[in-house]
This record gives structure tokens, C-alpha cells and sequence, in this order.
């Protein structure tokens, strides 16, 4: 995993909304007047030279890709998450040079880049994802609330500036054709559909949680073509972030697929031993529970028959045998 080392850099202090909220994008339509969809004043908006890849959507043409070769300057948003194409990323912006950032997106291009940095390497990763702002809203003291989505993924070149924010040249990144034929790719799509499956079902019967909640994973596809497929299932492989930064830099669907099957029968075979560890807990806490049943009757008793033992040594004090 390649890192950018940025001298200077200070610690990143816009937070992350938490993670489970980005799932479902709808939860932010329903209140009114939270969100400004459209500016409250008309703007030029300058051409845009970023475009969607074929990863971020599941078409199975795509005609405007941009070439991997085509260099950009790019704002960049070093952050200790990995951005996906097609997930759903809720951003809290506070701090300044972010909100200069986010206020020159708003009156140019939505768009800018997310790249994973990890305190532990003292770094930031020279491979990321486009997030491109879909909804905003102002908050108070110029701060922003963004609801992004993930687009086109790119490679760092060379760092432009960093101040007041980061821009660097990029390059885009997209896969390369696999060497086998396309229904092998959705075979192992399939496989890994049905892993993650029991991977979500195993893990909800563990945590106790009610068995509807199967019937929410019974399409996890939802007609997804393998490479979108491969970046979503990425994208849920939550608190491993350098897992999820080695699946986004790698430029071929079929190895990303694989990696995400092995992945999974690992947690699956945890989870297993996991619930059979449990059953025999469950068991021997049934057999505990017996056991003590079984020795209060047992105080019982002998507390019945001291009592009684007790008495007759008492009438026999009083009424002696003659």
C-alpha cells in the first residue's frame, strides 16, 4: 500500500458522521428545508472534467470514461475511511481550510478526493476515490453538512499545493481486463453473494437480532455487475480499513472478488465456531441451572429435617423416657 508522506500535515479535524448513517442516503430527504439541492443564488458552474467510471455504475456500456491516462488537478480530503465507488459518505465540515474547499466546490466542481490516511504509517495513500457532493447544507459559522457519493478512483502524482488545502495531480484508475470470460466473473460474484449472505445471517442470529431482518439480504446484488459488485462489498468490510485500501487499489474485479470470498469464509468460519462456542455455553448454563435447582431442594430438605430433629431432641428434654 503505497503512502504520500506530507510534511506539515496537520490532523485532520472534520469528523465523520457515523458510519451506519451512510448506508441509507434516503433518511436525510424526508425533513424539509434541511438540504440546499440547488443554490440560493444563480452560478456559473465551471465544465467538469471529472466523469463517472464504469466502476461506480452497474450500465454495461459505458461511453465516457475518462482515459487512465488523462491527468487532473484534483482537491484532496485525507480521512481515516475508504471511500468506494457508488457508497454513500455524510461528512461534517468544520474546519477551515476545508470549509474554503468545500465553499470553492460549491461554486465550481462538486467534486474532490477522498484518500485513506493512517496515523500508524504516518501517511496518506496515494491511491483514492472522487466523492462528489450530492447534497449540502450550511450550518452555522460557514460549517457544512455533505452527503457525497463515491465516484471515479484516481492515483496521486505529485502533491500541486497544500495550502489552504490539498490539490494534487491525479491519474484515473480502472480495472483492467480480467483474463477470464464474463460469466466466470459473475460466478465468483455469485459465490460471493452467497458468503456474505451467511456471513450477515450468522452474525444477525448471534447479535439477537430479529429474523426479518433476513428478508433486507436476500438481493444484495440488486442486479450489480461484478465490478460495482466487487467495490460494494468492499465497502461493508467495516473497521478493516487497510483491507478496504488493498481491495480499492487493486485493478482487477476477478482478484478483488476472490479476495472478498476468502475474506469472508474466514468470518464466516469465526462466526461458526462462535455459535457453536455459544450453544455449548447455552447448554452447560441450562445444566448449571438445573444443577442448582436440584441443590437448593436438596437445603431444603435437610433444612426440614434438622428442624424436625431439632424438635423431637426438645420433647424428649421435657418428657423423658421413664
Amino acid at each position: 500500500m503505497a503512502l504520500l508522506r506530507f510534511s506539515h500535515f496537520p490532523p485532520n479535524s472534520s469528523s465523520l458522521i457515523s458510519h451506519k448513517s451512510h448506508l441509507n442516503s434516503t433518511n436525510y430527504t424526508k425533513t424539509p428545508n434541511n438540504f440546499l439541492i440547488t443554490p440560493p443564488h444563480p452560478r456559473r458552474r465551471k465544465p467538469n472534467p471529472l466523469r463517472c467510471s464504469a466502476a461506480s455504475f452497474p450500465e454495461k456500456h459505458h461511453t465516457n470514461s475518462p482515459k487512465s491516462n488523462d491527468v487532473v488537478e484534483l482537491p484532496l480530503f485525507p480521512l481515516p475511511f475508504v471511500l468506494f465507488p457508488g457508497a454513500i459518505l455524510p461528512l461534517k465540515i468544520f474546519e477551515f481550510r476545508h470549509r474554503i474547499m468545500v465553499q470553492t466546490l460549491l461554486h465550481t466542481d462538486l467534486r474532490f478526493g477522498v484518500i485513506y490516511t493512517d496515523a500508524a504509517a504516518s501517511g496518506a495513500t496515494a491511491v483514492g476515490c472522487v466523492g462528489e457532493v450530492i447534497k449540502h447544507e450550511r450550518l452555522a459559522d460557514d460549517r457544512f453538512f455533505l452527503i457525497c457519493k463515491g465516484q471515479e478512483r484516481f492515483r496521486v502524482t505529485k502533491l500541486v499545493r497544500t495550502k489552504p488545502y490539498l490539490v494534487a495531480a491525479v491519474t484515473w484508475l480502472e480495472d483492467r481486463p480480467s483474463s477470464g470470460e464474463v460469466k466466470d466473473l459473475d460466478a465468483v460474484a455469485d459465490d460471493v453473494e452467497m458468503h456474505m449472505k451467511d456471513v450477515i445471517r450468522l452474525s444477525n442470529r448471534l447479535n439477537g437480532k430479529q429474523t426479518e431482518k433476513d428478508k433486507e439480504i436476500r438481493d444484495l446484488r440488486k442486479n450489480l455487475f461484478p465490478t460495482p459488485f466487487s467495490f460494494f462489498v468492499g465497502s461493508k468490510f467495516e473497521g478493516a480499513p487497510r483491507e478496504q485500501q488493498a481491495l480499492l487499489e487493486l485493478e482487477d474485479t476477478a482478484v478483488r472478488l476472490r479476495r472478498e470470498k476468502e475474506t469472508l469464509r474466514n468470518a464466516l468460519n469465526y462466526l461458526t465456531a462462535a455459535s457453536a462456542f455459544e450453544g455449548v455455553t447455552r447448554e452447560q448454563q441450562a445444566l448449571l441451572e438445573l444443577e442448582a435447582v436440584r441443590l437448593r431442594r436438596e437445603k431444603e430438605t435437610l433444612r426440614n429435617a434438622l428442624n424436625y430433629l431439632t424438635a423431637a431432641s426438645a420433647v424428649k428434654d421435657v418428657f423423658p423416657s421413664s
